[in-house]
């Protein structure tokens, strides 16, 4: 092939840049009622998203080596456990997400695994939330199956739902300064849905939107 055709070939193709999920879709600010917010949304970047899925009668070895090289313990509930920058979190019979605050280090983690379940890497074909104030379980219960009151949902806990029509994977983290804190996550290609819905129910209590990096 001449230098003219490989080039002409080259400026054909597209150039594809990283884009967050949220991108477009929300923006920092304080919205809805006026006042201080009831609810914060913080939308997370950067994390590293897998599924893991352990073959028949491979969860034990699977659980093994996770708890040698993470220190966790497989949830075999629904249930998420959180050390040192890494989550799994419960997401059926023999299904795991492993969830990290950055992706450092991640494609490592993943590698270690190989052979012992199938993984999907998931980190940018999901989108997540972290959702808190003193008015988010009387937001989230406009269309949120799940009954959220500590006594019923406690700090661990994890479950696959629909909200708006949307499947949603949840759980709760540790409560933050404003009392419990909620993690959210949706397929990408559903965030600017879940959003929509999501904005309009918290709007009567004002929230804040921020972006956090892992």
């Amino acid at each position: 092939m001449s230098d003219a055709a490989t080039k002409s070939d080259a400026a054909m193709k597209p150039g594809w840049t990283p884009r967050s999920a949220w991108a477009g879709i929300l923006s920092e600010g304080s919205f809805g009622a006026k006042g201080p917010a009831g609810v914060t949304a913080t939308a997370r970047e950067d994390l590293g998203i897998a599924s893991l899925i352990a073959p028949e009668d491979g969860e034990a070895a699977l659980s093994q080596v996770v708890k040698t090289r993470f220190g966790l313990d497989l949830p075999t509930t629904p249930r998420t456990v959180v050390l040192a920058g890494r989550a799994l979190v419960w997401a059926g019979p023999g299904q795991w997400l492993l969830v990290t605050e950055n992706r450092t280090g991640f494609a490592s983690d993943l590698q270690a695994l190989s052979g012992l379940a199938a993984i999907a890497d998931q980190s940018d074909g999901r989108a997540v939330l972290t959702l808190s104030g003193g008015k988010i379980r009387t937001a989230l219960a406009k269309g949120c199956m799940i009954d959220l009151h500590p006594s019923a949902f406690p700090v661990g806990s994890a479950a696959l739902t629909s909200i708006a029509h949307i499947g949603v994977h949840l759980w709760r983290a540790d409560n933050g300064p404003n009392g419990a804190v909620f993690e959210f996550m949706v397929a990408r290609s559903m965030a600017g849905s879940f959003w929509s819905w999501f904005s309009a129910s918290a709007a009567e209590f004002g929230y804040s939107v921020h972006v956090g990096r892992g």
